[in-house]
């Protein structure tokens, strides 16, 4: 196994991978309390010393303090090759079986461990339902997990209303604490 200082790494500006501050925090703390793991998956990186895989697993490193990080050199990899292996090393396969893990795992620890309870809900393309299609599966869901509208936006709209959606889930952000507000107080105007 080879070891060197995370700050000799380089980050790989081409990675389209983010983490909010909450699981970057937690990832950090997963660091320090269970080094052991990085071992077992150490930091990949291309023949600069570019990361190929573990930009946030690096980033936490640098935060955690380590003076020293186990990596591997992946040589003979080609452009696409590389770029392939970005994106297949950030891939999440298979769905976890959430009957299991509350059978058998402390649920407060894996969420301390970064798996939180939302993450089992199915991704649903709300855009393409009905409002009845979308109460029906909304109804369906526990009392616990937060609830979600079908709002309609004009075509002009749409990309800059994703990307304000994006950057306040970025932050943890609740956003529809801030709609409910902003339709508050132009309600209070009109009335």
């Amino acid at each position: 196994m080879n070891y060197i200082n995370p700050k000799e790494l380089k980050e790989n500006p081409l990675n389209p991978r983010t983490i909010t501050d909450s699981k970057f925090n937690k990832l950090v703390k997963s660091i320090k309390e269970f080094p052991k793991m990085l071992e077992l998956r150490p930091i990949v990186v291309d023949n600069t010393l570019t990361v190929l895989g573990g930009n946030m697993r690096l980033r936490a490193c640098v935060e955690a303090g380590l003076d020293k990080v186990p990596y591997i050199i992946g040589t003979d990899l080609t452009d696409d090759e590389k770029k392939e292996f970005i994106i297949k090393d950030n891939l999440g396969y298979g769905d976890w079986d959430w009957d299991m893990l509350q059978i058998d795992w402390d649920m407060e620890l894996l969420q301390d461990w970064g798996l939180t309870y939302l993450e089992q809900e199915q991704q649903v393309d709300y855009s393409i339902l009905d409002d009845d299609e979308v109460d029906g599966i909304l109804n369906g869901m526990e009392q616990n997990v937060m609830r979600g509208i079908q709002i309609e936006l004009y075509p002009e709209h749409y990309d800059e209303c994703q990307e304000l959606i994006s950057f306040w889930r970025e932050r943890e952000g609740y956003i529809g604490g801030m709609l409910i507000e902003k339709l508050k107080q132009e309600k209070e105007k009109l009335v």
